[in-house]
């Protein structure tokens, strides 16, 4: 009988289980577009998915909204001149804002569950792992896509960007350990970008890096995971 190296496997969501790095990149220059910001890299905006929104948003448009923009925004969205105060809080709230909308109406980008996700997920479950998520996406977000996917009812825990320090911060995969009841060398984080694989790193538990993400396996490499993987089935090897 094989010998379990670790009790409790953390996941990433975005680029991890779920082929949304697309989508994500898409959205962000259309919402540029639409408040009339300069349009961010593809680079830079792999380099912010796993961040909370509101920081990623701080990364890619540190100068906020300029007075054109604001003013864009406010007929794009058909609201009164004064809708929205001229605070720097309320400028990266416009984006979010945009960016939602972006995301759940207006883009029709598919973000399918990677092939083999689902029969790993159920596999690792069958096998008695314990399974949670530590993601960037609010916790609404969350909920709504483990409803989508059905996937929710594998997970024992999850945290999300809205609930507790962003990645790269180690709170997330602690306060998992905390509430499982988990040692850190009994926990893996499977991540596709660096913030996930230095989250774990700054945590002290091992992590796998998958290569079908936001990141590339050079730049993966750089937090020190146990392994890549090029597929979610490749899990497997390591489990």
């Amino acid at each position: 009988m094989k010998i379990k190296q670790y009790d409790l496997v953390i996941f990433d969501w975005d680029g991890t289980l779920m082929d949304s790095i697309g989508k994500i990149i898409t959205c962000i220059e259309n919402m540029a577009k639409a408040l009339q910001l300069p349009i961010p890299t593809e680079s830079d905006i792999r380099d912010i998915i796993g961040l909370s929104m509101t920081e990623a948003l701080r990364v890619l448009f540190p100068q906020g909204l300029n007075l054109s923009a604001s003013s864009a925004y406010s007929q794009h969205q058909q609201h009164p001149k004064n809708a929205f105060s001229q605070g720097e809080d309320d400028q990266y709230q416009q984006m979010r804002v945009e960016f939602k909308a972006q995301y759940l109406h207006l883009d029709t980008t598919p973000t399918p569950l990677f092939a083999q996700a689902p029969v790993l997920i159920d596999e690792l479950h069958t096998q008695g792992y314990q399974l949670a998520v530590a993601t960037g996406k609010a916790r609404a977000g969350l909920d709504r896509v483990f409803a989508q996917t059905g996937l929710g009812r594998y997970f024992v825990a999850s945290r999300c960007a809205d609930e507790v320090h962003s990645k790269p911060h180690p709170e997330m995969i602690s306060s998992l350990l905390k509430e499982l009841n988990i040692a850190p060398n009994r926990a893996l984080m499977v991540g596709d970008s660096l913030l996930d694989l230095t989250m774990a790193a700054n945590a002290g538990i091992d992590s796998i890096g998958v290569t079908y993400g936001a990141h590339s396996a050079d730049k993966l490499l750089q937090a020190g995971p146990i392994a890549l993987i090029d597929s979610p089935a490749q899990l497997l090897q390591y489990l």
